[in-house]
């Protein structure tokens, strides 16, 4: 124990001994200290003009304005122009169903056809009651000419002609109606009844869809509804990628209760299979304006951060203009945004915008190539 204590003591008196021995002064390094020149800066009061800073070149263009047609673009999808649920006008067993789902057919085509029964026995005896009506009828009016025979016999055997041949007519209307046709061409979407089936008064067939043409369905809302007219043109992204152009052909004049946007519907004119319930942007022409094309590049913000691009005078000099984005180009060989709010032709830079302020006059370089 006492061992223990005597190291406990010499290690604090070897302590003591190394912090009061005097050391020289260690030079401190500050390293993070910048040892290059110190930087300049060059400060120019808000509103002075730098027509002395020159040496800087921009790249720029000449940009005029041009008709641009505004769109109103709005999500929408296909449907058919028609789609309608074909019924039977009389009861029956179904004995054929000569077309497959999704066949096409032409209008008069059969789709369904009813077992006959008894339709053409009773066609049969009607169209004899109505021979033997007629020989009666013409009996009596050949006794009435000889005056052996009174005008109201005569009208009587009339009718009885009459009403034979009012029967022959429903019975090949009740023969005809076995035969469910097609009334317009197009595609058998659907058929509910196979062989063998039976067949109600009023049962449905088949669902027939009328797909030319195949027509596009959209809600406008109210503040862009006045922009639009009959006859517009119209551009639409399925989202199978297929494009395709219509013509607007309705714009209701009433607004949905709940959404208070107007429906639509354009007639698609390119000949490209479209099936119905595909969604799809729509893109409707509105109003032209003039307006520029801008490369996107030539965009910039300033210091309140609204959109502008800066332009050149003909002394050269940089001038922020705000301009209001009014459409976009996606055309790859001419890509940019519509602008307003520049006047006549305008130089506006396109390479070197950041690196420039108002005020300042700078070199041009007009030629893509060499900047």
């Amino acid at each position: 124990m006492k061992k223990q204590y005597l190291i406990a003591v010499s290690i604090l008196a070897l302590i003591i001994v190394w912090m009061i021995i005097p050391r020289g002064e260690r030079e401190s390094v500050d390293t993070y200290a910048n040892t290059s020149e110190p930087a300049s800066v060059n400060v120019i009061a808000e509103g002075e003009q730098m027509a002395d800073v020159t040496g800087f070149t921009v790249r720029a263009k000449r940009i005029t304005p041009a008709l641009y047609t505004q769109t109103v673009d709005v999500r929408g999808r296909t449907r058919a122009d028609r789609l309608v649920s074909i019924r039977a006008e009389t009861a029956g067993r179904i004995v054929g169903t000569p077309v497959p789902r999704g066949g096409r057919v032409e209008a008069g085509d059969l789709l369904c056809e009813l077992a006959v029964d008894n339709r053409e026995v009773d066609l049969q005896e009607a169209v004899s009651r109505q021979e033997q009506a007629r020989l009666e009828y013409k009996g009596a009016v050949d006794l009435q000419n000889r005056n052996l025979a009174s005008r109201g016999d005569l009208a009587q055997v009339k009718a009885s002609f009459d009403a034979a041949t009012a029967a022959v007519s429903r019975a090949e209307l009740a023969l005809e109606r076995t035969r469910i046709r097609a009334p317009f061409s197009g595609i058998m979407e659907d058929r509910m009844v196979e062989v063998g089936d039976y067949m109600n008064v009023g049962g449905e067939c088949a669902t027939l869809l009328d797909d030319d043409p195949m027509i596009l369905i959209a809600e406008v809302p109210e503040e862009d509804v006045g922009n639009i007219s009959l006859g517009s043109a119209v551009q639409a992204s399925l989202t199978t990628g297929t494009v395709v152009d219509a013509s607007l052909t309705y714009v209701a004049r009433a607004s949905d209760p709940v959404t208070r946007s107007y429906r639509i519907e354009a007639e698609i004119t390119s000949d490209t299979e479209v099936r119905q319930g595909i969604s799809a942007d729509i893109s409707i022409d509105a109003n032209q304006i003039e307006a520029y094309l801008v490369p996107p590049s030539s965009l910039s913000l300033d210091d309140e951060g609204l959109v502008g691009v800066k332009t050149l005078s003909e002394e050269d000099v940089v001038s922020f203009n705000r301009v209001t984005i009014v459409g976009e180009s996606t055309d790859m060989t001419n890509p940019g945004f519509w602008v307003t709010g520049l006047n006549n032709e305008a130089v506006v830079i396109t390479l070197g915008q950041e690196l420039v302020v108002a005020g300042q006059q700078v070199n041009v370089n007009f030629d893509w190539a060499t900047l």
